[in-house]
């Protein structure tokens, strides 16, 4: 409900600006992505959109965005936005989905501020982009997931280009992944056909852990974890929104970290190139 308020407060401000506004050009047309990012008392709201446009916005006056950037890769190739995540405590750095299927990296101060790396591996539009963002023993706030039309969720790190592995157990259009934000190795997926899956990849990487279709098997278009990580609620595409008690699932046990690290450095060598950097990972 807040994420729809918080889009209809930018397109209430949008339209109520003249054409003779300068700022109306600084407004974005198609906002598919909406993250406010800092602490309870210093934040920013961020938004882009597929025509390329990344604005930060004060959210006592949205009225005119505070900064506006221009995502352009490689100095010529505009990127269509389709999804945008921040890793857990960066308000500088994040990741973004688009519309031909690539994933970039991305920052929005500093010497190199906007689209930095290329990251290639879905063939259609990336639907959902989450950061892990759980916070424990070990740092895997490198990784992230993204979900596609092409039926893949894939599973990726800001360190290589390629994805570490590609969870191929849909049979439709994969619309959002989500991370929990307490269990390292846990994550959410929804599709075309209604499906929740649950993965926890300390006990497996080829199927879900869990699964559950809902009512009418109408597509499940979002997904996201409460800030407790014992709740699921998804989204349809007939305006309902479901919540899941995902129970014991969602617990994480201390063991849970190191865990997800050899799992990761087992995904790493099936891949043929775990040697590099496996080690990293337990040492980290």
């Amino acid at each position: 409900y807040s994420w729809n308020l918080i889009h209809g407060i930018l397109f209430m401000a949008s339209y109520s600006l003249s054409s003779e506004n300068s700022y109306s050009q600084m407004l974005h047309k198609y906002v598919y992505c909406v993250n406010v990012v800092g602490t309870q008392n210093a934040n920013n709201l961020i938004t882009v959109s597929t025509d390329g446009k990344m604005c930060s916005w004060s959210l006592d006056m949205l009225s005119q965005p505070q900064e506006s950037m221009e995502l352009v890769y490689n100095k010529s190739k505009p990127v269509a936005v389709t999804g945008m995540a921040f890793p857990a405590g960066d308000v500088n750095n994040y990741v973004v989905g688009s519309e031909e299927g690539m994933v970039y990296s991305a920052s929005r101060h500093g010497s190199k501020a906007g689209i930095a790396e290329m990251f290639e591996g879905h063939q259609g539009p990336v639907t959902g982009i989450s950061c892990h963002n759980a916070v424990g023993t070990v740092d895997f706030s490198h990784l992230f997931i993204t979900s596609s039309f092409d039926w893949t969720v894939k599973l990726w790190s800001i360190k290589h280009n390629k994805p570490l592995y590609s969870f191929e157990d849909n049979a439709d259009y994969v619309y959002d992944v989500s991370w929990s934000p307490v269990h390292p190795a846990l994550f959410a997926s929804v599709d075309g056909m209604g499906r929740l899956d649950l993965w926890n990849l300390n006990n497996d990487t080829e199927v879900p852990t869990a699964s559950v279709t809902i009512e009418g098997a109408c597509a499940l278009n979002r997904v996201r974890w409460a800030s407790g990580g014992r709740e699921v609620a998804v989204g349809d595409s007939e305006g309902r929104v479901w919540i899941y008690d995902v129970g014991e699932l969602a617990v994480p046990h201390p063991e849970d970290w190191s865990r997800f690290a050899r799992t990761l450095v087992e995904i790493r060598a099936n891949r043929g190139d775990g040697e590099e950097e496996g080690a990293v990972e337990l040492a980290a």
